[in-house]
């Protein structure tokens, strides 16, 4: 893994990035008619137009009023996602008295937001969201405007300015590989070796997920590309094939532990996640990221403004943006949006913090014009050069 470096107040800040999925993929384990029924529900109108805590008076009144309403539905939130699991286990300690449904953990933003028109006046609707960018900018009808007591050190670059969505985490687009089987990878064309024949994937194809646009935009960068020249990117892929290293298989759990995939673009959250699940098994997992290709995509939360526990829906979002959840997500290898804060209240677990990987220098960052561009060449150019 990289070694660490400090992020420099307001690095990430900057960044916009876009993101094609939710949570994509894993293996939550809850199901989504755990806890709702799909029965018509009424809503307090004060918890429903709250936008502050002030709104409810203090933190011990909004627990009061979540309790009394006592659930909650979250969705797209896998358990092997950036820790998601263990926050949504400590929201459960914390406050046992709210039953968690967790709606279809493998959701993605544009299923996450059909969801909740779909139930829209129901107790099986979503109450909050965890939301790509491009979704989330451009699906603000849904949402109700909410600042967190945290929102002031939430920077304004990846926030509304009236609350209605707000960055979380974000990842470190990386390579990750089986490394008691490949040794050491260096540099970019260490993967024309034949020894990674068949082996080498993106998560997905490019111009459809999240993950593979992100994977593709960091090896563009290795390659000598950037954000308004991306063939570089496409000739070093079309490189990988003629070598026959390049496998176009569905990246899962399974696809990694079989060795089917033995070299992944992927997340650093989700490299964490391979590498704990791996460990296990007796497999030492690597995965590092390249400080000239720092690419990376926020995440962000929002409250459904058709929530069935407006309540309990306020009071998650205030758990997520404490010291004890933006540590969670550290520990799962993301890096929360108030980490620098963190750090500067010296509230961060030292320990997440020795061994997480966080942004080297400047990310590479775009705006959702580039990202509709570089798509749309995507899907011109990567079949007919790459193939289905």
């Amino acid at each position: 893994m990289n070694s660490l470096r400090k992020i420099a107040a307001g690095t990430i800040a900057a960044v916009l990035a876009f993101s094609m999925a939710a949570c994509g993929s894993g293996n939550g384990s809850t199901s989504a008619s755990d806890g709702a029924s799909g029965k018509a529900v009424k809503v307090d109108e004060k918890s429903a137009s709250a936008t502050s805590l002030s709104d409810f008076g203090t933190m011990a009144d909004l627990e009061a009023a979540a309790k009394k309403e006592g659930a909650l539905n979250v969705i797209a939130l896998p358990h092997d996602w950036a820790n998601y699991g263990n926050i949504i286990e400590n929201f459960k300690k914390k406050y046992p008295e709210i039953k968690v449904t967790e709606l279809n953990p493998n959701a993605s933003s544009k299923e996450e937001i059909d969801a909740a028109k779909t139930n829209k006046g129901t107790d099986a609707a979503p109450d909050v969201f965890d939301l790509g960018l491009a979704v989330a900018s451009t699906s603000t009808d849904n949402f109700a405007p909410y600042k967190v007591q945290a929102w002031d050190s939430i920077p304004d670059t990846v926030k509304d300015k009236d609350g209605l969505y707000y960055a979380d985490y974000t990842g470190i687009m990386s390579i990750g590989w089986n490394k008691d089987k490949y040794g050491e990878i260096s540099k970019l064309d260490d993967l024309l070796d034949p020894k990674f024949a068949g082996t080498v994937a993106l998560n997905g194809k490019p111009a459809e997920a999240g993950a593979a646009f992100n994977g593709f935009l960091m090896v563009n960068q290795l390659a000598g590309g950037d954000i308004s020249d991306t063939q570089p990117g496409l000739d070093f892929f079309k490189k990988l094939k003629d070598a026959g290293n390049l496998t176009q298989v569905d990246v899962t759990n399974g696809t990694i532990d079989s060795g089917q995939t033995g070299v992944v673009f992927d997340w650093t959250y989700n490299q964490a996640s391979y590498q704990k699940d791996l460990k296990s098994k007796g497999v030492n997992w690597e995965y590092k990221t390249f400080p000239k290709a720092q690419v990376v995509s926020y995440y962000n939360q929002a409250v459904n403004k058709d929530a069935p526990h407006p309540a309990a829906a306020r009071l998650w979002e205030e758990y997520l943006y404490t010291a004890d959840a933006q540590n969670q997500w550290l520990a799962g290898g993301a890096n929360p949006v108030l980490l620098d804060q963190m750090q500067k209240d010296n509230t961060i677990d030292q320990d997440a913090l020795k061994s997480a990987t966080v942004v080297e220098g400047t990310p590479v960052t775009y705006t959702n014009d580039d990202s509709t561009r570089i798509t749309e060449w995507l899907q011109n150019n990567w079949d007919k050069t790459i193939g289905n």
